[in-house]
């Protein structure tokens, strides 16, 4: 499916694995298909929190790095697209640093600090953000990001007729944050639901995807 879309860039935005199930024997679930899509257009990634949690974390960045992927976690590239400069960012999960004031353990900066430091980067480029976390669109919005990609709620598990997913991770229950695209000032976030589960072995109402944004400077 992903290379029939034929995207110009692919963009993971962390849980590629499951903390509590991934090992040695099966993590080539994740691999398989990173090896695959940097087939098909450059793969830019960041983590999430399981990444964070996983004793494979490391190897599999190694891995990563061999396909050719790029990992963005707290970092910046310019990328042209169509002959526009566009300046992509990433921040690593929250989970790497202390979740109640964001700092990173083996920084002087904190979370909002590391996303201000990567804006200033950009200079006045549109900017487009990895970062795992939806529920954080207040901290993309006060840094002005045009565009950020994110994951995370895993679409709500399951999803009730006219009122979207019952849980999400550090939302709680009817979350508000779980798909589709939102906007908060000048910023958009495009939340995907992903391919798999998270809080309970199943989905209901609620299929996985692989979302489709097209750029246009209109």
């Amino acid at each position: 499916l992903t290379k029939e879309i034929n995207p110009d860039i692919i963009v993971i935005t962390g849980d590629l694995i499951d903390s509590r199930r991934t090992n040695k024997d099966n993590m080539n679930i994740a691999t398989s298909y990173i090896k695959s899509a940097v087939d098909i257009a450059p793969v830019y990634y960041v983590s999430g929190n399981h990444e964070s949690r996983s004793d494979l974390y490391e190897e599999l960045k190694i891995i990563f790095e061999e396909y050719g992927v790029i990992n963005m976690d707290n970092t910046h590239k310019n990328i042209q697209l169509n002959g526009v400069t566009i300046s992509l960012l990433g921040l690593a999960d929250i989970c790497f640093n202390p979740i109640n004031n964001y700092e990173h353990p083996n920084s002087p900066f904190s979370f909002d600090e590391i996303l201000g430091n990567l804006k200033t980067e950009s200079k006045n480029n549109f900017t487009i953000l990895l970062s795992h976390r939806p529920e954080l669109i207040t901290l993309y919005a006060k840094e002005n990001i045009d565009l950020v990609f994110s994951g995370h709620a895993h679409g709500g598990q399951i999803r009730l007729p006219f009122s979207g997913g019952i849980i999400a991770p550090n939302q709680g229950f009817f979350p508000k944050y779980t798909s589709g695209i939102h906007r908060l000032n000048s910023t958009s976030l495009v939340i995907s639901r992903g391919l798999g589960n998270s809080l309970a072995p199943q989905r209901i109402f609620n299929r996985p995807e692989l979302v489709v944004v097209t750029l246009s400077n209109e």
